[in-house]
């Protein structure tokens, strides 16, 4: 299953539970909802939110019965029913093992709670593709491995989009099946991958943002019905490569790899950026090798 499919999917289901938050709702409800299986849509939830779905809605109920309370002028038990649950004493308890302390104590205006205020899914995964999002860091810093290698002249085969800065408005726009139908071209130098054009290789009116696969100067074979084919010239790229990683951890990956190139100083090993020689690129983050992206540099003169 696409990323993209998945956080769009769990994005119907949270908005599945806004909606009906004060009736009942079961995990058949939520799996049509996602469009996918029951347990596929547990599973794909609980990856992407970092809670089962029932953990999730009894958390935001009690949130939201919290903020009831919070306001005032609501009786608990009115509360305890508005939100789902079967009785005045099992809303209790469970309000009381969320929050420390009784609903009762919440309505007389005697203290105030840590809400659960869940982002939706789609918004924290924009975010994080924009740069908006930077994580924290961690004790252990994870092990970066750095190569410069040489491309020679090729071509690349590319599918543009129309405004598309990073992959999920690409997918918005064009789909997110591009990279199957790349991966059927025969005779590519290199995998498939997501690029960030240079200005000089950007038409008006289309994204900086594309997918495409590198073939030789000498490719005939077919190019797919709205892909284009244009040429790269020789150039160095510096390759950065994270560690190996869960396969629900790729936006974390990806931008502890951002946070590293970022700081990364290429000057002190010889190099400087040369952003309009060649796309950045990065590859399909999978856990089992690390998250790898590409970014062209230059050797500098002595």
């Amino acid at each position: 299953m696409e990323k993209w499919e998945k956080i769009k999917a769990v994005q119907r289901m949270q908005d599945y539970i806004s909606e009906k938050l004060n009736e009942v709702i079961t995990l058949n409800q939520l799996a049509r909802a996602s469009g996918y299986s029951q347990w596929h849509a547990e599973r794909i939830f609980k990856e992407l939110t970092g809670m089962l779905p029932f953990e999730y809605i009894r958390t935001m109920r009690l949130s939201k019965a919290a903020e009831n309370l919070e306001k005032g002028g609501s009786r608990v038990i009115d509360v305890a029913f508005d939100f789902v649950f079967d009785s005045h004493e099992g809303f209790t308890r469970a309000f009381s093992r969320q929050f420390g302390v009784s609903p009762r104590e919440v309505s007389r205006g005697r203290k105030k709670l840590k809400l659960f205020l869940p982002e939706r899914v789609k918004d924290y995964y924009l975010k994080l593709q924009r740069g908006e999002i930077i994580m924290p860091d961690k004790k252990n810093a994870s092990t970066v491995f750095v190569q410069v290698v040489d491309r020679p002249e090729r071509k690349v085969i590319i599918k543009r989009g129309v405004k598309a800065t990073h992959y999920f408005e690409y997918c918005e726009e064009v789909g997110c099946d591009i990279w199957d139908r790349l991966t059927e071209i025969k005779g590519a130098l290199y995998e498939p991958s997501g690029m960030w054009l240079p200005k000089n290789l950007v038409k008006y009116g289309t994204s900086s943002y594309v997918q495409g696969v590198e073939v030789p100067m000498d490719y005939d074979g077919v190019i797919p019905e709205g892909f284009e084919i244009i040429q790269l010239a020789p150039c160095k790229m510096m390759i950065f490569q994270g560690e190996a990683f869960k396969d629900e951890d790729f936006g974390e990956a990806i931008e502890e790899l951002w946070d590293v190139i970022r700081r990364y100083d290429p000057k002190i090993y010889g190099f400087e950026w040369a952003d309009e020689d060649a796309p950045r690129f990065q590859l399909e983050p999978l856990g089992y090798r690390g998250y790898i992206e590409g970014k062209p540099v230059r050797e500098l003169k002595k």
